[in-house]
């Protein structure tokens, strides 16, 4: 999102959550195993305060992990569910930035889709894993779920449609590059992406790699995707002021309309993104030629959006130029310089390109670059454009 939801954020329900050390530490770590007849496991996972994984291998028969208070982590849950147990409440997104929020709308995220455990001292290393405790402090892997025993004698499981994660090399900086997408299991292992997403048979182990998230890591719960920031990578991310600051000079420089002559100005993200003003910029995504709006050089032809630039005949979407204002998102303090295509939100170079070579999943076992304001997927051959303005004639 583009610094805040489209309906606002409200309490849990929120574009962004940063993690703080919690007065008393919350964490929990395995315990005890216990095999159980499975019609027993409702009576047996009663205490509503001991936390613990139930893994049903058969109608007959389950295995119970019990977990234990731990002092020296701090555990926060993200899902879907407004339980009062969830830290980070996420909604499905849609491409284009929309909250599929209204109770029609058929969510791919689990209520309970995943836990981060965050270590209470320095450096306050945080390790993700798949699922998170219910109101009853439970985690259930049915039947169905794909789950097996550990050479150690212990369990572990995937969630119905997985908690993928992607560490960027060379750490989320100007000379990063994506890297390989993972499965994160219930005990926080590392595996091959399944088949599909929701394939009953599980990857391939990948011994060498670990769920501790690095400054820049993407976590996809199949319908969201996080980007998990640390405090030394958010040094060297631009801050608001200097969003502002750039905007500010982006309007001091007049750049103009070639064809109407008119001064164009970038929006104050205070107005929110509604409908674009007069002075707004807009750009020919195909050739980045900016201009004010106009309603000549359509192309019914080719389609409602497709226009012809008037300068260089290309033809293409024609869109309102929106700054991102998500410092998070960017990679480092550049001009904004580049716009993403179809979406025209616009930042600096280098993170127009990282974005534009970022795969993320989509449903079963797609992927698709997309814009990182507001979901859109990206187009064209390289998914975003150098913007072309012109200065003031005088």
């Amino acid at each position: 999102y583009n610094g805040c939801l489209a309906s606002g954020d409200k309490g849990r329900r929120r574009s962004r959550l940063a993690l703080s050390r919690r007065p008393h530490a919350n964490g929990v770590k395995p315990d005890v195993l216990h095999h159980i007849s499975t019609p027993l496991v409702s009576k047996a996972l009663s205490n509503r305060g001991q936390h613990s994984i139930s893994y049903t291998l058969s109608r007959s028969h389950s295995v119970i992990v019990e977990y234990t208070h731990d002092s020296d982590t701090d555990m926060f849950q993200i899902g879907r569910s407004t339980e009062n147990m969830i830290d980070f409440v996420v909604t499905d997104t849609s491409p284009g930035g929309g909250a599929a929020e209204g109770p029609s709308a058929q969510s791919t995220i689990s209520r309970y889709a995943c836990r981060i455990l965050c270590d209470r001292r320095p450096p306050y290393t945080a390790r993700i894993y798949a699922a998170g405790f219910d109101a009853s402090s439970n985690i259930f892997l049915g039947e169905r779920a794909a789950k097996w025993r550990t050479p150690d004698g212990l369990m572990d499981g995937l969630t119905t449609n997985g908690v993928l994660v992607m560490h960027p090399a060379g750490g989320f900086s100007e000379d990063s590059a994506p890297g390989v997408w993972r499965e994160i299991s219930v005990c926080g292992n590392v595996y091959t992406l399944r088949d599909s997403r929701s394939a009953q048979q599980r990857g391939k182990l990948v011994e060498n790699e670990s769920n501790v998230l690095q400054d820049g890591s993407l976590i996809d719960l199949c319908g969201a995707t996080l980007l998990w920031r640390t405090p030394a990578g958010l040094l060297r991310a631009p801050t608001l002021k200097q969003l502002e600051a750039q905007r500010q000079e982006a309007n001091a420089a007049r750049p103009q309309c070639p064809v109407g002559l008119s001064t164009l100005a970038f929006p104050s993200p205070a107005r929110g993104r509604t409908a674009p003003d007069k002075q707004q910029p807009w750009v020919y995504v195909r050739c980045g030629h900016v201009h004010g709006y106009h309603g000549w050089g359509c192309r019914r032809e080719r389609g409602p959006q497709e226009r012809e630039c008037p300068l260089c005949r290309l033809v293409g979407p024609y869109v309102p130029l929106w700054l991102g204002q998500e410092a998070g998102l960017c990679l480092d303090p550049g001009p904004p310089s580049h716009a993403f295509a179809p979406c025209g939100h616009v930042c600096s170079e280098k993170t127009a390109r990282y974005w534009a070579q970022t795969p993320l999943p989509h449903g079963t076992h797609a992927f698709h670059a997309a814009c990182p304001f507001c979901g859109a997927w990206l187009t064209g051959e390289h998914g975003c454009v150098r913007l072309i303005f012109q200065g003031p004639l005088d």
